[in-house]
């Protein structure tokens, strides 16, 4: 099913980051608009204080298009992008030091201990970032979806198919019947047979992978209720999706698209999971004790479980 036309991205007031706000943006952008959206991820604290003529001559295009930018990302005027960008830089200087702007990028140059931080500020900026933008309405249709569910289907390829298996342990782990499906012909063939009770589930982090968007078509036009996670919220995928769960994940370098993207998807995974696994909180205790004893005699006992003369076990909340 095709869903109606976004509104106007909302500002980062709202409670989602100008800098998350564009990158999400960037695949509905023209060219120039682009061009413009890079330059200000690039450096937003420089950004902050240009002129829009100064602007547009760095990004060799006119002051027009980057006001076309601005309302792209849900400002009417240039002056108002600009105050957004100081604040969020003053933000980010706040959270890592003045004059600092981490980016998780990683030059020839960086030390062991730059390389370190960077990939640490990227990863949990991505799981902050993911958790202030997402949207927690579906969220939560999503859980009540796979939680009356008969059956639910799970694609992914590549990278996203290593989160989409993550997915299908955890749920069936708890005694929910779930399928995973890497191989793009299995996955067509599956989708072509789920029903109005039934689930799918798409993983694509730019939700433009083919294999992917063709299964969660399949599974529309089959009837199931539809999920997507992906990092942006316009992409080919979501135009089959009932239900969009949008992650945050930076692309930096050596770490673009499959590695960056994972943390986030596997953040989302866990929102969705934990809320699924509360929806039939003793059948879930009953399916995880049972699944935990059938494994533990295949691990080799520790010193602490030989002194005790028993080892943990997964534990009940008073």
């Amino acid at each position: 099913m095709t869903r109606p036309a976004s509104s106007p991205t909302p500002p980062p007031d709202a409670g989602r980051g100008l800098l998350v706000t564009i990158r999400a943006a960037l695949p509905t952008l023209r060219p120039a608009e682009r061009r413009v959206a890079e330059a200000v991820l690039e450096n937003p604290a420089a950004i902050a204080g240009r002129s829009i003529s100064a602007l547009a001559d760095q990004c060799s295009t006119s002051g027009a298009t980057v006001l076309r930018f601005c309302r792209a990302v849900g400002y009417r005027h240039y002056p108002d992008l600009r105050i957004a960008l100081a604040r969020e830089t003053s933000r980010e200087e706040a959270d890592n030091g003045a004059g600092v702007h981490l980016t998780g990028d990683i030059s020839a140059t960086d030390s062991i201990e730059q390389i370190v931080a960077k990939i640490t500020y990227s990863d949990a900026r991505a799981i902050e970032d993911t958790a202030a933008t997402l949207d927690l309405v579906a969220l939560s249709r999503a859980i009540d979806a796979v939680s009356g569910a008969e059956r639910v289907d799970i694609y992914g390829v590549g990278a996203s198919g290593f989160v989409a298996q993550d997915l299908h342990q955890k749920l069936h782990r708890i005694g929910l019947l779930s399928s995973v499906w890497p191989d793009p012909h299995a996955a067509l063939t599956s989708a072509a047979l789920l029903g109005p009770r039934d689930v799918a589930i798409a993983i694509s982090h730019t939700g433009t992978t083919i294999d992917t968007i063709e299964a969660l078509r399949v599974a529309a036009a089959s009837g199931a209720i539809t999920i997507a996670i992906t990092n942006f919220g316009r992409s080919p995928l979501t135009e089959h999706a009932r239900q969009v769960l949008t992650t945050a994940a930076r692309e930096t370098t050596f770490r673009s698209g499959a590695m960056a993207s994972r943390i986030a998807q596997l953040a989302v995974i866990d929102y969705l999971f934990v809320g699924v696994a509360q929806r039939s909180y003793e059948r879930t205790m009953r399916a995880l004790e049972r699944t935990y004893a059938a494994v533990q005699n295949r691990r080799l006992p520790t010193r602490e479980s030989r002194r005790c003369g028993r080892s943990s076990r997964p534990r009940r909340q008073a």
